[in-house]
């Protein structure tokens, strides 16, 4: 998956930006992408920062970078998986009963490709909603989350729990505040949001 690092290297060039306006529209002008490139396409017009990385120790480390991008060293956080504590122990964080957490660090259930968006459940943010959440998100995920439609992702819930079934399934869609009012953002809160990709296929 190097067309990863080719797509999203140090900076865009023009040519680049000319290949995202000729696929912006409908989801059918998208439908010669890859699911990969389908999924980085809208999540990035969604206004989603990606960061691929080929291993968990480098996704280790450009968390580190985002936490000195923001200055967010020594803040609370808010993170209910126990999986991911590490990373907020070695960076000397606070997650612990947080009464004003500078960011969430969640992984996800799955991405969506049609819509760019990232599906939650209880198992990452319990039973907040998206409003309730912080700003600033920072979502680890892996390459063989990526699914085609929503519904894809909620018959992977289903195939996944099969008992202790997770509640508050939500999406997550939009990552910066629209430039004009737009009917479809409506009730929706922006979020700054970080996805860490690791390669795992």
């Amino acid at each position: 998956m190097n067309f990863f690092k080719k797509i999203f290297g140090s900076g865009e060039s023009a040519s680049d930006e000319e290949h995202e306006s000729e696929y912006a529209g409908t989801p059918a002008a998208n439908s010669h992408l890859s699911l990969d490139e389908q999924f980085i396409f809208n999540f990035k017009k969604n206004g989603g920062k990606f960061l691929y990385c080929e291993n968990n120790q480098e996704a280790a480390e450009q968390f580190e970078n985002i936490l000195e991008e923001n200055d967010w060293f020594e803040n609370e956080v808010l993170c209910y998986e126990p999986a991911l504590f590490h990373l907020l122990e070695e960076n000397k964080l606070f997650y612990i009963a947080p009464s004003k957490p500078k960011f969430l660090l969640a992984s996800c259930e799955n991405l969506i490709a049609e819509e760019g968006s990232i599906l939650l459940s209880s198992r990452q943010i319990r039973q907040n909603k998206p409003n309730d959440l912080p700003v600033n998100i920072v979502i680890i995920a892996t390459t063989s989350q990526i699914l085609p439609m929503k519904s894809d992702g909620l018959s992977a819930i289903k195939r996944k729990y099969v008992r202790d079934y997770p509640t508050n399934l939500t999406t997550i869609k939009y990552f910066e505040k629209a430039k004009e009012e737009d009917f479809t953002q409506y009730g929706s809160v922006a979020k700054n949001l970080y996805l860490l990709l690791v390669e795992d296929l």
